[in-house]
């Protein structure tokens, strides 16, 4: 899944449908100038990408609210989250707010929102999560994760639940630098994939990856590149056979130590099937070609790609348009 460097579709962009087969994209606010633009932008997209045999496309977008929001004015502006999860009429607050975004993204052709998160985040400890977190209570969190899940869904829209095993302990910001969460296993079980549990009960579409280092789960792998924890707990233990996607490729946290296309590779081989580049088209072509060649010499399975790209259709069929 890749980024679009503006409000247009570009020759680059055209590039990487026609002679990489890349259709997935996500939704900056560099894309945005008003509603009919964008509605505009949407419906070219997937206008080319069928026009050149492939599958319509997923077109993503973190509408998450407060800070991590990318529809302007006269789009609905909403609210962070933790001013949500607070509110003493939460429930109400949470569905109004999913209701009004799936209609916004509906209105112009964005059929999956990065949201809800699901990360557990406590108050007044500096986690970078705080405000973009539902709260510090698991329960909670997963009880209004799933409202907003079901509301996103019910009107069309494809809800992402994120970032698994959980951010909300995290200090350093990934987009920077790696952080490191040395929670107990147990602990992690008890609290912080409670949300997730709930999630996937619930038939959330997509699950994100986080790039944390969680000690007690795999001392040598961060969460999106962890076999150990995208496959054997996501996968195995909690059940999911759904569509996995990593955070953005190119955050400090991947890219101060191994490239973008060896990070896909790596997160594809543990058990991700979307890999999310948001920037760079250099690089979403250095990854296709790499993924190539890794497939060709026989060191990607090839039934690894064929469960990626059944959860990819799966969810992009479900959430078509037509």
């Amino acid at each position: 899944m890749a980024g679009i460097p503006g409000p247009t579709l570009d020759d680059s962009t055209k590039q990487l449908i026609v002679e990489y087969g890349v259709h997935h994209f996500i939704i900056f606010k560099r894309n945005v100038i008003n509603p009919p633009q964008l509605t505009t932008l949407c419906a070219e997209l997937i206008r080319y990408c069928l026009d050149h045999g492939q599958t319509e496309p997923l077109i993503a977008i973190d509408q998450e609210g407060g800070t991590v929001a990318r529809l302007p004015l006269p789009f609905q502006q909403f609210d962070h989250a933790r001013a949500y999860g607070d509110h003493p009429q939460a429930e109400e607050q949470i569905k109004a707010y999913a209701t009004a975004c799936a209609a916004d993204l509906m209105s112009c052709g964005i059929n999956m929102n990065f949201a809800p998160v699901l990360d557990v985040c406590p108050t007044g400890q500096n986690c970078f999560m705080e405000q973009r977190a539902l709260g510090s209570d698991p329960h909670k969190v997963a009880r209004l994760g799933s409202l907003i899940i079901e509301t996103l869904q019910d009107k069309g829209v494809a809800a992402c639940g994120k970032h698994f095993p959980g951010l909300g302990q995290g200090v350093i910001d990934p987009h920077l630098q790696l952080p490191t969460v040395s929670k107990s296993a147990a602990a992690i079980k008890a609290e912080d994939l409670l949300p997730f549990h709930k999630a996937i009960a619930s038939g959330v579409a997509a699950i994100m990856t986080s790039h944390i280092l969680y000690t007690s789960l795999d001392k040598e792998n961060l969460a999106t590149m962890s076999p150990a924890i995208l496959t054997d707990l996501l996968r195995t233990e909690l059940g999911y056979d759904g569509l996995l996607v990593t955070d953005d490729l190119e955050m400090g946290a991947i890219e101060n130590d191994i490239s973008v296309p060896q990070a896909a590779l790596r997160a594809i081989q543990a058990g991700a099937d979307l890999m999310l580049i948001c920037h760079d088209h250099d690089k979403v072509r250095q990854t296709c070609t790499l993924l190539q060649n890794q497939l060709t010499a026989g060191r990607l399975a090839k039934s690894r790609l064929a469960q990626a790209n059944r959860c990819i259709l799966h969810v992009s069929t479900t959430y078509s348009r037509h």
